[in-house]
């Protein structure tokens, strides 16, 4: 090739308006740690991100059952099912919100205070995908991944 040029699609970095920080897990019960977060008053509303539809829906009925305002979307929910979610999370009927990656794909609330990684993601461009649906519109968000 003569004179080759790169052409780069979109950028595959952290937003400046997202606070990222590790949780070290490690001999803990990761759904007590994930309680202890949800209640902090700075969390609003929480996108919590996991790999699999069974373990998504699981955490979201056992922080439902401890008194969280929480549901989840994946692929085997249906699509009318995963928009009344999304609705009922984005007018604040719902603080917090479990999903998959692929079900979070195209999720557009402005108002996300946390991100929280439940779950490692696959890739790198996943883990930037995830957070970046918080600290949108100039506002400061927080991304928290969870390491055991």
């Amino acid at each position: 090739l003569q004179d080759p040029i790169t052409i780069e699609i979109a950028s595959s970095r952290a937003s400046d308006h997202v606070n990222q920080d590790i949780v070290n897990v490690r001999g803990r019960n990761k759904i007590d740690v994930l309680h202890d977060i949800l209640i902090r008053p700075e969390v609003q509303k929480a996108l919590v991100f996991g790999r699999t539809k069974f373990g998504m829906e699981k955490l979201s009925q056992k922080l439902v059952d401890r008194g969280f305002k929480a549901t989840a979307i994946h692929g085997n929910k249906t699509q009318g099912q995963r928009q009344r979610a999304l609705n009922a999370f984005k007018r604040n009927e719902v603080s917090v919100l479990l999903a998959t990656d692929v079900a979070s794909r195209g999720i557009d609330v402005s108002d996300i205070s946390h991100v929280i990684n439940y779950e490692l993601p696959e890739t790198y461009d996943d883990y930037i995908h995830r957070i970046g649906r918080t600290g949108r519109a100039d506002q400061i968000g927080t991304a928290l991944t969870f390491i055991d």
